[in-house]
């Protein structure tokens, strides 16, 4: 009786674990390559990426595996949506505005000059139809679009000598792409398109005279305050500035829908843990740097007027001769317009008072 009863227990076991072998043999196995546009060493920009691998992976129970590679790995840190678009890869981590040359409408995905805030760009995003918008311009290039980060906002940059005047901007060689370049050039500055990990050796050669990137974390680890000491507030180009995780539309479509709702959740966490890693890491980077001899300055009032007047010009020349970005215009600078007399009531109102006294 007891060898029947043993050989039975064996048996049951024996069909479980070959019901499971089955079972795992036939639940689907997915590996995607995904390429960011940023080096291994900006742990937080990069990490959004390793972030979001980690947890489709743990959401799935490691059926869904997504290697990350850094810029230049496999292409350059500029050329993420081309990857994506011609399937070299499966998916990227970008920012939207490097892309404008493509489609002007992109800048709005990741933040333009004098725009919105982190939360407010959010709003828009989600509940606001900017996701719905852009995710339209993105359906040209054979991608589909997700929030996946944002630094919040950044710091003005960092210049070899200090700025007064409009008349100090003239003729300047600034590392500034996007939207950010085209207004900062109407300011009679030289805007210059250059990769993370080549900005630091032109700055100190000279080929450069100063560069934005992002803030005091970032910006500290990229060193340049070694070679600028004037470090400028804030960054009107980049109020806020959200990454996305890009999907070409073909490796979308054939993800089984519990990874794809894995993928979704995983970068929704991305979206919100990685504003928190910088509000946790900017301040204490910030100390460092001014202890360090960096001379923080306030933007002239002058010169954020004329920003502003060149930004708003920039923006109406751009709509009267494209369709698609006045209407993905019309509809961020009606929200902004909306969201911004609400935090003049609500946040404002209670900075105006608190932020000073601390």
């Amino acid at each position: 009786m007891r060898r029947r009863s043993f050989l039975k227990r064996v048996g049951v076991g024996l069909a479980a674990s070959l019901a499971y072998s089955v079972f795992a043999q036939a639940a689907p196995q997915v590996r995607w390559r995904l390429v960011s546009s940023y080096p291994r060493s900006l742990d937080t920009l990069f990490g959004g990426a390793e972030d979001l691998a980690r947890r489709v992976s743990e959401l799935t129970g490691g059926r869904f595996q997504i290697r990350v590679f850094q810029a230049g790995e496999i292409v350059p840190g500029a050329q993420v949506l081309d990857a994506v678009q011609g399937g070299t890869v499966e998916a990227g981590h970008t920012y939207g505005p490097f892309y404008v040359g493509k489609n002007p409408a992109l800048a709005f995905d990741g933040g333009v000059p004098f725009g919105m805030t982190y939360r407010q760009h959010n709003a828009w995003m989600l509940f606001g139809g900017g996701l719905d918008l852009l995710r339209q311009v993105y359906a040209d290039f054979g991608v589909v679009q997700f929030p996946g980060g944002n630094t919040g906002a950044q710091m003005g940059g960092w210049f070899r000598k200090e700025i007064k005047t409009l008349s100090d901007l003239k003729g300047l060689r600034m590392r500034i792409p996007g939207l950010g370049g085209l207004v900062m050039g109407r300011l009679g500055v030289v805007p210059q398109t250059l990769a993370a990990g080549d900005i630091y050796p032109a700055l100190e050669r000279g080929t450069i005279d100063a560069t934005e990137f992002s803030g005091p974390y970032d910006d500290e680890k990229l060193g340049f305050y070694k070679v600028a000491r004037y470090y400028y507030y804030p960054s009107f180009w980049e109020p806020s500035a959200q990454l996305s995780f890009l999907v070409g539309q073909k490796a979308w479509q054939g993800l089984p829908k519990e990874f794809q709702e894995a993928f979704q959740v995983a970068a929704a966490e991305v979206n919100l843990t990685m504003m928190a890693k910088y509000d946790a890491q900017n301040p204490k980077a910030l100390e460092r740097l001014l202890r360090a001899g960096v001379r923080l300055r306030r933007w002239p009032g002058e010169i954020m007027k004329k920003a502003l007047e060149e930004a708003q010009a920039l923006y109406e020349e751009q709509a009267a001769k494209d369709a698609t970005y006045k209407k993905v215009y019309t509809a961020y600078w009606a929200f902004r317009s909306e969201l911004f007399r609400w935090f003049a009531v609500a946040e404002l109102g209670y900075e105006a008072f608190a932020l000073p006294a601390s």
